[in-house]
C-alpha cells in the first residue's frame, strides 16, 4: 500500500489516514500519516503496564528536524513534523512527504530540497518498544538530525496538561536517555546512539486532537519536553532510535527491527502473492496478546481491551484460518478459567478490577470457537478437556443464571434480561439508558444456543457418548421447533427480533441472519431464501450490514457527535463490518456455489476499505448512509478475523491475485 504525494501532502487527507503498531502486549505506536496526531489515544510509546491493560502514553512523540549546516552558524532547518495547535497546524512536515508506505512496517519517505530521508516504525512483539529507524537516502553533505521527544505519561483515556509535578530530573549517558516523568511511574528510556543532548525543560501548550473535539470530548494537551538529542548523519548512514519501558544498553534498534522483520516475513510467506490476504494476516497478529501465561485477543483499537463475545467471534479468522493453533488453544483455555455461573465474561477492565459478565451471548460463541477449533485441528483432547466447561454452562443456563437468564421449559428457548441492563451484542448504555434493551427471547441468542445443543450433541456422539448426544439431539429438535413457530413473521416474511412477553418486535435488524449463518441453520427452504431477500434488499451496505433498516423512525444515517448522539446511534443504523462474515455464509446456505461470485466481489469491493482509516486493517464500523464513512475504532479484531474467515472458508481470493 503505496501513498503518494498529492494523497501524503494534503494535510486533511493524510490526517485521515492513521497507521498502528502493536507489540503484543497491549501495548502499541500510532499516529497518523500526516505526523499530528488526532487522537489522544496516539502516541509513539503506549505501553501496557499490566499486559494486556494499563495502557499509558508514555512517550506522545518525537519530533524531527534536519539542520543543514552547523547549529551554531548559519543553518537551514526542515521541520518533519505537525502538530495541530488552535487555528494554525504547526510545522508542516507534511509538506515535505514524498509517500508513505504500509507493508511490514509503516514507512514514510520526506524530501527536502534533495535531503531524503526515511523514517520506519516497528513496535516489537513480546515488549513495551518501539524503534525508530532513520535512513538517510541522500544528502549533498553531513547534516544534523534533531529528536524532540514529547511526553505525557499519562492512561491513554484522560489528557495531561501542565503541572508542577512533572519530572525533572534525568539521566544521559552514551546515548541513553532515562527518566520517570511522575514518582512511581513506569521508566522511559530513549537511546539515541551517537548523539548528544541538550536540556531545555519546556512544557509544549494546546495540542488539539480533532477526533475528541468530533466525538464531544475534551481534545487539548500540554505535553513535556526535558530537552532535544542532536546527532550528525551523512548520506548512507542509518540511525536506530529504541524508545522502552526497559534498559535498552547494549541493543541495536538494527538488530531488533531485522527480528521482527523476520518475523513477520515468516507469518507471512505463503501469502507473497496474495497481498490483500497478506496484509490482513498482519492486521490479525495485532490482535493476539497477553493475558498472564496465556493468550487473548484485543477486542479494537485504540481503547477496546479483551471483551468475550468479541474474542469468541474473532478466535476463527485470527487463530485458526492463520494456523495459529495454540494461541487459540490458549485464548480458550483462558476464558474457561473465567466461566462464572454458567457465563464468559463479557470484558476484563483496564484498571485490573474483577471481570464483567453482563453478556447473555459471549458463553453461546464460547461453544462455537470450540466447535470452529474442532474442525479445524481435530484435537479431540483438548475439546474433550473444555467439555465438563460446556456442561456447567449449559446446566447453570437450565438452572437460571445472572439477569434473569435461563431457559424456558415450556419451549426450550433461551432468555433474559433486566432493566436497565444490556446484554446482546447491541449493547449501546448511557447513564441508566439501554438503547437497545431487546429482552426476553432474542433472535440471534437462540440461534446460538440451539447452535450450542447441537454441538453437544456432536460432542458427545465423538467420545461415545450416545444416550447424552440423544438428549441434547432431543433438546436441539425442540428450539427448532419453537424457534420457527415463534419467531417466524408471517406478515413480513422475516424473523422477529426479539419477544418479550407477548410483545414482538418487528424491527428490521441484521441479528436474524445467524438463523441462516451459524453451522446449524435454523431456517430452510423458502423462509430462509426471504430472509436473506430481505437482508440483502435493506441492510446490506458494500461495508456490512446496518444494524437497522432505513424505513424505520428510529433509523440514524451518520455515527457522529457526544457519546449520547453516538451510542443513540450505534446499533441504530450504523454498519458493523464483522456483520459482512455471516452474511456471505448465509448467502452460501441459501444460495450453494452460486453465490461464490457475488460474494467474491462483494470481498474485492471491501478490501478497498485497507486503504483509508486506519491502513492495512478493518474499521470497527461505517455510517450507515453513503458514503458509509469509517467510524469507531481504526482496527477491530472481529472485523478482520471474519474477513478473513470467509475468505478461506468459501475460497473468495481474489483471482487477480492468485
Amino acid at each position: 500500500m503505496n501513498f503518494d504525494k498529492s494523497v501524503v501532502s494534503d494535510f486533511e487527507a493524510a490526517r485521515a489516514m492513521e497507521w498502528i503498531e502493536a507489540n503484543g502486549l497491549g501495548g502499541y505506536a500510532s499516529s497518523t500519516v500526516s505526523g499530528a496526531h488526532s487522537r489522544k489515544y496516539h502516541g509513539l510509546l503506549v505501553a501496557a503496564q499490566h499486559p494486556p491493560v494499563g495502557r499509558i502514553v508514555l512517550l506522545s512523540k518525537l519530533d524531527e528536524t534536519i539542520v543543514v549546516g552547523q547549529p551554531s552558524g548559519t543553518s537551514v532547518r526542515y521541520e518533519l513534523s505537525a502538530n495541530q495547535y488552535p487555528g494554525v497546524i504547526h510545522p508542516t512536515g507534511y509538506t515535505f512527504l514524498e509517500e508513505f508506505r504500509r507493508d511490514l512496517f509503516p514507512e514514510f519517505y520526506f524530501n527536502c530540497d534533495g535531503i531524503r530521508i526515511k523514517k520506519s516504525i516497528a513496535a516489537v512483539h513480546g515488549e513495551n518498544t518501539t524503534l525508530v529507524v532513520y535512513e538517510l537516502l541522500d544528502a549533498p553533505a553531513p547534516i544534523s538530525l534533531e529528536l524532540l521527544p514529547l511526553a505525557s505519561a499519562r492512561d491513554y483515556h484522560h489528557l495531561s496538561n501542565a503541572n508542577d509535578k512533572i519530572g525533572r530530573h534525568y539521566l544521559f549517558d552514551d546515548g541513553i536517555f532515562q527518566t520517570v516523568n511522575y514518582p512511581g511511574g513506569t521508566e522511559l528510556f530513549i537511546s539515541v546512539p551517537g548523539a548528544s543532548f541538550k536540556e531545555d525543560q519546556t512544557w509544549y501548550y494546546n495540542f488539539e486532537y480533532s477526533a475528541e473535539r468530533e466525538r464531544g470530548l475534551d481534545f487539548k494537551e500540554d505535553l513535556y519536553s526535558q530537552g532535544r538529542f542532536s546527532v550528525r548523519l551523512k548520506k548512507g548512514d542509518i540511525l536506530g532510535v529504541i524508545v522502552s519501558t526497559t534498559d535498552p544498553g547494549g541493543r541495536s534498534a538494527q538488530k531488533l527491527f531485522s527480528l521482527e522483520k523476520k518475523r513477520r516475513e515468516t507469518m507471512t510467506k505463503k501469502y507473497a502473492n496474495q497481498p490483500a490476504i497478506r496484509r490482513l494476516v498482519l492486521a490479525a497478529d495485532e490482535f493476539i496478546v497477553s493475558r498472564g501465561e496465556l493468550a487473548t485477543i484485543i477486542a479494537g483499537y485504540h481503547w477496546f481491551a479483551d471483551w468475550g463475545r468479541d474474542t469468541m467471534i474473532a478466535l476463527s479468522g485470527i487463530c485458526l484460518v492463520t494456523k495459529r493453533f495454540n494461541e487459540a488453544r490458549q485464548i480458550l483455555l483462558q476464558f474457561s478459567k473465567y466461566v462464572s455461573e454458567g457465563m464468559l465474561p463479557n470484558r476484563f477492565p483496564d484498571d485490573g478490577e474483577k471481570p464483567e459478565y453482563n453478556t447473555i451471548d459471549a458463553s453461546l460463541w464460547f461453544f462455537h470457537a470450540i466447535l470452529k477449533y474442532y474442525h479445524y485441528t481435530k484435537d479431540m483432547a483438548f475439546v474433550k478437556s473444555m467439555l465438563p466447561v460446556l456442561e456447567n454452562i449449559v446446566t447453570a443456563h437450565y438452572n437460571g443464571t445472572r439477569y434473569n437468564i435461563k431457559v424456558d421449559s415450556n419451549d426450550e428457548l433461551l432468555s433474559g434480561g433486566l432493566d436497565r441492563v444490556q446484554l446482546t451484542w447491541m449493547d449501546a448504555k448511557v447513564g441508566d439508558w439501554v438503547v437497545t434493551p431487546r429482552r426476553g427471547k432474542v433472535v440471534e441468542i437462540n440461534a446460538l444456543w440451539y447452535n450450542a445443543l447441537r454441538s453437544m450433541e456432536l460432542f458427545y456422539e465423538l467420545f461415545g457418548k450416545e444416550k447424552k448426544s440423544l438428549a441434547y439431539k432431543a433438546k436441539a429438535e425442540r428450539v427448532y421447533a419453537s424457534f420457527n413457530r415463534q419467531f417466524w413473521n408471517d406478515a413480513a416474511s422475516y424473523l422477529y427480533d426479539y419477544i418479550d412477553g407477548d410483545y414482538r418486535s418487528d424491527d428490521l435488524r441484521p441479528n436474524q441472519v445467524f438463523a441462516l449463518s451459524l453451522p446449524y441453520p435454523l431456517l430452510a427452504g423458502t423462509r430462509a431464501k426471504a430472509v436473506l431477500t430481505v437482508i440483502t434488499e435493506n441492510l446490506l451496505t458494500p461495508f456490512g450490514l446496518r444494524s437497522l433498516d432505513q424505513a424505520n423512525e428510529q433509523y440514524k444515517p451518520h455515527y457522529v457527535g457526544d457519546i449520547w448522539k453516538r451510542d443513540g446511534s450505534y446499533h441504530q443504523g450504523t454498519v458493523w463490518s464483522f456483520l459482512l462474515g455471516p452474511y456471505v455464509d448465509a448467502s452460501f446456505y441459501v444460495n450453494g456455489v452460486q453465490a461464490r461470485g457475488p460474494a467474491s466481489l462483494f470481498i474485492k469491493t471491501f478490501l478497498n476499505h485497507l486503504n483509508e482509516a486506519g491502513v492495512g486493517t478493518v474499521s470497527e464500523i461505517f455510517d450507515g448512509a453513503y458514503p458509509h464513512m469509517p467510524k469507531g475504532c481504526i482496527a477491530q479484531a472481529w472485523g478482520v478475523g471474519e474477513v478473513l474467515r470467509v475468505i478461506a472458508e468459501h475460497d473468495l481470493i481474489v483471482k487477480s491475485e492468485k
